[in-house]
């Protein structure tokens, strides 16, 4: 092939390329199971123009900082209480795109098999962010271990405990190493996506846990300039489809739940 037809041939071919993703997305997630979610609708996405780059986080505070400084477009890793919270501290202005699923929160151990097991100064592990740490308490009072001051308190903290029987010892850490200090502590209060991550069965393994009527819905977060973009939404209604409906299910088998 001569030069002239090879300049027309990469020419072509960009011009392909350039239809075929005419738009792309950038999303911050966590591993399990929100990044699994977003490679399972990229092909999806890829049909209809857009192409979606996925980068994984670990921790529950980078994908919002990325997103609020324009260096990622979307994230998709929290529940609108975190992000409330987030919003509040940071002095941020992110924004809830679409509500995609819940994640049962749960506590584990490799200790006892029964919460009524626990005895009198047992040490607890709890997440130490304001929202999933009142989250953690929330469900110990609804297995009757604790009663919390203000009981809907969802940003609670050993502080606004008013009534510990068994005098538990409350130790607040950072979500992502809940799973890997679970052998030295009596429980750990657990959200799900890590739990995933570290091979928990959520639905088995756990010894307490949300039902299906939590309010904690994981959400596909933006800034307000481009919540409403035609990516943004296209991405909105894949995570939203009966196929991810039935991937969720089949796949989690519980430990996942969809929202939709």
């Amino acid at each position: 092939m001569n030069l002239k037809k090879t300049l027309v041939a990469l020419a072509a071919a960009a011009t392909f390329s350039s239809a075929v993703f005419a738009e792309s997305l950038s999303v911050a997630a966590t591993p399990v199971p929100h990044a699994e979610l977003l490679e399972f609708v990229k092909p999806a996405l890829a049909e209809q123009g857009v192409e979606l780059d996925v980068k994984v986080f670990t921790d529950y505070v980078q994908p919002n900082i990325q997103v609020d400084q324009k260096r990622m477009d979307a994230n998709f890793f929290q529940h609108q209480p975190y992000l409330d919270e987030f919003n509040d501290g940071r002095g941020t202005s992110l924004v809830t795109v679409t509500g995609v699923h819940v994640e049962p929160f749960g506590a584990y151990s490799t200790k006892i098999e029964s919460l009524d097991d626990l005895k009198e100064g047992a040490v607890v592990a709890i997440p130490n962010d304001p929202t999933n740490g009142g989250r953690a308490l929330l469900l110990l009072q609804k297995a009757g271990l604790i009663t919390l001051k203000d009981e809907s308190k969802i940003t609670a903290t050993p502080r606004d405990i008013a009534d510990n029987p068994k005098d538990l010892d409350f130790k607040e850490l950072e979500a992502a190493t809940l799973p890997r200090i679970l052998n030295q502590v009596d429980v750990a209060l657990i959200n799900t996506n890590y739990a995933l991550e570290a091979g928990l069965n959520p639905s088995e393994d756990a010894l307490i846990i949300e039902g299906s009527e939590s309010p904690y819905v994981n959400i596909l977060v933006a800034r307000p300039d481009n919540k409403d973009s035609e990516a943004m939404q296209k991405l909105a209604n894949a995570l939203k489809s009966d196929a991810v409906k039935d991937f969720i299910k089949e796949k989690y088998e519980g430990a996942v739940v969809p929202a939709f």
